[in-house]
């Protein structure tokens, strides 16, 4: 069978080629269009979920890598560091105030006199406070015959050399009474008292002593604060010198300085009922000064002023003031001087050119009949006229 050939002729070519070009345009818009907007509209849909996917893994990722592990601790870290920190400056601060506050309450004591009406706390080199009771009249006048200068002298002492000496005594119990009246005529005429806010007791020497020392320290801006019995001889002149050979130090306590035996037994003199306190039964104290006489610088006597309500008292005052200096950064200055013996002991001294600051008998804790006796003492140890006048301190 033969074909057939259908010829055409060439100036239909280009008008087929449009025309069929027109179709497939049409065509393709109208069949393939919606096909490939769907297919961009899942492509989209599955963008956004591989999206949320990524973004789900690396939230993941993120609580639970490592390195984010690292930077959480790194941040731990840093808070605690930073609250190490704030305990720091807060203990520093607390560690400041405690260390600061002796100082300023030693600053407010001191200005306590400046702010009271009337004059400002006097300037003087040492305050003498002889201790004395209601019924040592007596004692009190044979001291001011001998080692104690009156009157005018005594005015003229605190004046020149810088040496106060008040008689120290407290009140009794009863108001206004007989006793207290007594020591205001006696002061109405010596003028030689120093009044202490405190009741009068043998056994409260120890209180006493603490007032003596808060008082005198109030009143008085001395160099040294010196306590002594009011029945032991005492040269001025020597005990200044003596003084102001330890001026330079900051913290000193001067005496004769011992340990002795606690006494646990009842009924012996200078018995301590704390004796347990101190160790096995047949134990030493701790050492401290005799308290017949001895001083103290200015720094320990305004440490007592400041922590007057918490310092222990013991049954005995040497005691007691040796125990509150324990812990302390002192110095103890042992001086045999200040415990010289009556005749002949200091006047073999004094005869040899090594006078006595101090002198009594050992065994009456003082000068034995003292009243009778401190005349002779004076006689045969007693330092010139002179010496007290003339010293360079």
């Amino acid at each position: 069978m033969k074909s057939r050939s259908v010829k055409i002729s060439t100036k239909w070519i280009p008008f087929f080629c449009v025309s069929f070009f027109v179709l497939g345009l049409v065509f393709s818009n109208r069949v393939w269009g919606p096909v490939e907007s769907n297919g961009q509209l899942m492509s989209q849909r599955r963008r956004e979920q591989e999206l949320q996917i990524v973004t789900e893994d690396c939230n993941t990722k993120s609580k639970h890598s490592p390195d984010n592990d690292v930077m959480e601790e790194v941040h731990k870290t840093h808070e605690a560091i930073q609250l190490d920190r704030s305990l720091d400056k807060a203990v520093s601060t607390l560690q400041k105030l405690a260390t600061s506050r002796n100082s300023q309450e030693i600053q407010s004591l001191e200005g306590s006199a400046l702010s009271r009406e009337g004059p400002p706390r006097q300037k003087v080199f040492v305050v003498i406070g002889i201790n004395t009771a209601f019924s040592s009249r007596k004692r009190r006048d044979s001291v001011r015959e001998t080692w104690m200068p009156r009157g005018e002298k005594l005015l003229q002492l605190e004046r020149e050399k810088g040496i106060v000496i008040r008689f120290m005594i407290g009140h009794s119990a009863t108001s206004n009474s007989i006793l207290d009246r007594a020591i205001d005529s006696e002061d109405a005429q010596h003028k030689d008292f120093l009044r202490l806010e405190h009741v009068e007791g043998y056994h409260e020497l120890s209180a006493k002593t603490k007032i003596f020392f808060s008082t005198a320290v109030e009143k008085w801006d001395a160099d040294f604060y010196v306590k002594v019995d009011d029945d032991v001889h005492v040269n001025l002149g020597m005990l200044a010198a003596t003084l102001s050979h330890h001026r330079s130090k900051p913290r000193v306590y001067i005496g004769c300085m011992k340990t002795g035996p606690v006494l646990a037994q009842k009924n012996v003199k200078y018995h301590e009922p704390e004796y347990l306190k101190f160790g096995d039964e047949g134990n030493k104290y701790f050492r401290h000064a005799t308290g017949q006489i001895y001083a103290i610088s200015k720094d320990l006597a305004t440490y007592i002023a400041v922590n007057q309500p918490i310092l222990h008292k013991y049954a005995n005052e040497d005691v007691s003031l040796g125990s509150w200096f324990i812990g302390l950064e002192i110095e103890h200055i042992d001086d045999r001087n200040m415990c010289c013996g009556t005749p002949p002991d200091c006047e073999r001294k004094a005869q040899a050119g090594n006078l006595c600051v101090a002198s009594f008998d050992w065994s009456c804790s003082g000068i034995c009949k003292s009243v009778e006796k401190i005349k002779f003492v004076h006689e045969k140890c007693a330092e010139s006229d002179g010496v007290v006048w003339s010293a360079l301190f």
